[in-house]
């Protein structure tokens, strides 16, 4: 007699390909309706977690606006590796823009079809943190004073990494970089410099700002399609690790995108005209040595002699984030 392999399947979690489930419970991405918009083919690194990202947010959104969607997207490693000449992996109206005006190129395609009376095209802008927390500052301050029907993604990997992993106004402290080099009484990137664009903008009071990370699927596609219902500015960060510019295993992008989190490195939350409304609250707090290892980006912080200090004081950085957001709870 022939044996055969039984098949377990949990009908009642929330695994990203059960398709199992009721329709209405599953994922965006275990759906066979999604609409890969931004499909494969495309030469992103292994692992990366940009990609990720882009590929989630985007059928959210798509999704939410029955495909009536159009796409600015700022110069930068999703743009360069979804577009290499004369091939696109966007399935979707996809603009490229310059790195820095994105925001002002959206408000463009939103005026315009306002003008056109089409209310039902809604429009996503979209940078990595150099296009959006530097180059493009000013345009993304510009469309939030002005509440622009425009939803702005940040896909943040902490660095210049398209141009040879340059540092950015989102790199940490202390993390290597080319521009920020392990060298010197204090390697790596300076304590004390840097933007938290998330809170900058909930000072616009701004309709909705959220974080969000690779690592919860259903926690990302939920803040994309409530931000989709409203009108006027809105912001979403999202939390993704670069392999290639963290010196971190491909196979480490969700593992290193949870244990930010749960270290407190990068606070889950959503806000609504500048109040927070919601935290992703976690269990424990894992130390911060957990998150740092796994990057050879915060290595020399390992060495035979480790910087005891400079450890201290990242943890008390994320420490901070644990009680300005009150992360630990029921």
């Amino acid at each position: 007699m022939e044996q055969s392999t039984v098949k377990f399947y949990q009908t009642g979690t929330f695994t990203v390909g059960n398709r199992l489930l009721a329709p209405d419970q599953r994922s965006e991405q275990a759906s066979a309706a999604r609409s890969n918009s931004l499909n494969s083919g495309h030469r992103a690194c292994q692992g990366c977690g940009e990609a990720l990202g882009a590929r989630y947010a985007i059928d959210a959104a798509m999704a939410a606006t029955n495909g009536q969607l159009i796409a600015a997207n700022a110069t930068g490693c999703l743009e360069v590796f979804s577009t290499p000449y004369p091939e696109t992996s966007w399935q979707m109206p996809w603009i490229h823009s310059l790195f820095g005006n994105t925001a002002a190129v959206a408000t463009g395609i939103a005026a315009a079809m306002k003008a056109k009376g089409r209310s039902d095209v809604r429009v996503v802008a979209q940078g990595g943190d150099g296009g959006t927390t530097d180059i493009g500052f000013g345009c993304l301050s510009g469309m939030f004073e002005r509440n622009d029907d425009v939803l702005y993604i940040c896909y943040d990997n902490e660095a210049y990494m398209n141009t040879g992993v340059q540092r950015s106004s989102a790199t940490p402290p202390a993390a290597r970089t080319a521009t920020t080099m392990s060298v010197g009484p204090h390697p790596g990137n300076e304590f004390g410099q840097g933007k938290n664009v998330p809170q900058i903008a909930m000072a616009h009071e701004i309709p909705y700002v959220a974080t969000a990370t690779v690592a919860d699927l259903r926690d990302l596609e939920y803040k994309v399609k409530k931000a989709m219902t409203m009108r006027g500015a809105r912001y979403i960060h999202i939390f993704v690790p670069c392999p290639l510019g963290w010196g971190a295993a491909s196979h480490d992008t969700i593992k290193l995108s949870r244990l930010a989190v749960e270290s407190g490195v990068f606070p889950v939350f959503e806000a609504e005209r500048g109040e927070v409304t919601g935290v992703l609250k976690i269990r424990r707090q894992v130390p911060i040595e957990e998150y740092l290892k796994p990057q050879k980006r915060f290595a020399h912080l390992f060495g035979k002699n480790p910087d005891v200090e400079t450890i201290a004081r990242l943890q008390a950085r994320a420490d901070r984030n644990i009680r300005r957001f009150g992360l630990i709870g029921e």
